[in-house]
């Protein structure tokens, strides 16, 4: 009977890793768990919202009693780096941002939604009384949710619109966590950071080599990332260190002909599962539980200057950057956007980049560690979000309709020509 059990089992849990690598489930999973910190924060129980989310385990000795919070943010989100690390290796080697030249639109587009974003929020919230030290929240793209509402409305859609998307998205990533390296990082003790090179080394050469025991690279892991943790950087940059250390081509590879997935393929796909349906949306649970105070605390939150200047860099900053750094580069260079998009569709895809969320909430809580202004700030940071995706929705949703009609035109004109049904069930 327990072999039968274990047996059966191993279906099931296949079947819900696969439904938890779909782009739209991972977003919901993320909105779900959003709603319910929110629904819970704002109850009578509140209460023991905090208690759990305050709440400290794990070894003082080592410095890492942590709150189950912090174990969300510095722990938890390393794995969803992780992952955006291999998805990154994988586009810089295989994929799009191989070849220059086609990358070059989406990720000078990138640089621009960090850009003007960050200009916007030190025009407007800074200018308005708010600390400077908040300019990078409005500065990121929550891949994860962008992406499933971009499937959710967007089935007829060229594939061309979520690739601009895709490596627009994982370059935002990329830059935010140099932000975070960099910018939110207070004090450096370099003999752990040093101690975290030599593990990120070893784990990287194990790879190289071949080695596949988890019993050896997951502690390897581990150790890396407490060693950064204690050097003082952010937590989440060992995810994303440790993604890039993952080869990408099969060891053995013996040209272009060999389909053998490799080992950033491989890792991607056992790992993603477990950031969409566990770490990304455990760490939105416990960072988007705020007391709001209803509408009337909403509405004081929102006349934060930190919180306005959140808003409108996430909402404008993000649309004027990526819509106007595409512009410029395609008019000022010889790069070009892809045929099958047109302008309006840049244009629903630059709104949806101001979807910050996950990376968004984290700087957010790097930025001012609690306080007014943090609270303010996550209720910036899902308004934004909030706002950002039903705008772009409605574009997306009027670009899909458009392009639903053309599919239709094209098997129209297929029926009249003769083409056979098999052909084009084909395309």
């Amino acid at each position: 009977m327990r072999v039968l059990g274990r047996s059966s089992s191993w279906p099931e849990a296949r079947r819900i890793a696969d439904v938890l690598r779909r782009e739209t489930i991972g977003g919901a999973l993320l909105l779900v768990a959003a709603v319910a910190a929110l629904v819970w924060s704002n109850s009578p129980w509140a209460g023991a919202y905090e208690a759990v989310r305050d709440f400290r385990i794990g070894p003082g000795a080592l410095h890492l009693d942590l709150t189950v919070g912090a174990w969300a943010s510095d722990g938890l989100l390393a794995i969803f780096f992780f992952v955006a690390g291999l998805e990154l290796k994988r586009e810089f080697v295989a994929g799009d941002l191989r070849d220059p030249r086609r990358a070059v639109v989406p990720v000078a587009a990138a640089f621009g939604g960090v850009v003007v974003p960050a200009a916007l929020y030190t025009l407007v919230g800074v200018a308005g009384g708010g600390p400077l030290r908040g300019w990078a929240i409005p500065t990121a793209t929550d891949i994860a949710f962008a992406l499933a509402v971009l499937a959710v409305v967007g089935r007829y859609l060229p594939a061309a619109l979520r690739t601009f998307l895709l490596t627009l998205a994982v370059v935002d990533d990329l830059l935010a966590i140099v932000v975070i390296a960099v910018f939110y990082t207070s004090e450096l003790a370099v003999l752990p950071l040093l101690g975290a090179l030599v593990t990120l080394a070893v784990f990287a050469v194990l790879l190289r080599r071949g080695v596949r025991a988890w019993w050896l690279l997951l502690p390897l892991a581990g150790l890396t990332w407490f060693l950064v943790h204690a050097s003082g950087v952010h937590a989440t940059v060992a995810g994303v260190l440790l993604g890039f250390a993952v080869p990408v081509i099969a060891s053995g590879a013996s040209g272009a002909s060999d389909t053998r997935p490799g080992p950033a393929e491989r890792f991607e796909h056992r790992f993603r599962p477990l950031s969409a349906g566990v770490a990304v949306p455990v760490f939105a649970f416990f960072s988007a539980g705020v007391a709001i105070g209803g509408w009337a605390g909403a509405a004081s939150a929102l006349r934060d200057p930190v919180a306005v200047g959140i808003v409108v860099g996430l909402v404008a900053g993000k649309t004027i950057g990526i819509l106007g750094t595409t512009w410029l580069v395609t008019r000022l260079t010889r790069a070009s956007l892809d045929e099958g998009l047109a302008w309006i569709d840049v244009l629903g895809l630059a709104v949806l980049g101001g979807m910050g969320f996950t990376v968004s909430l984290l700087v957010a809580e790097l930025a001012f560690d609690g306080g007014d202004h943090g609270e303010h700030a996550t209720v910036a940071v899902l308004t934004g979000s909030l706002v950002a995706a039903l705008l772009a929705a409605v574009v997306l949703r009027l670009r899909n309709r458009t392009y639903r009609q053309l599919a239709a035109a094209d098997e129209e004109d297929a029926d009249r020509d003769g083409i056979p049904d098999v052909y084009q069930r084909d395309r």
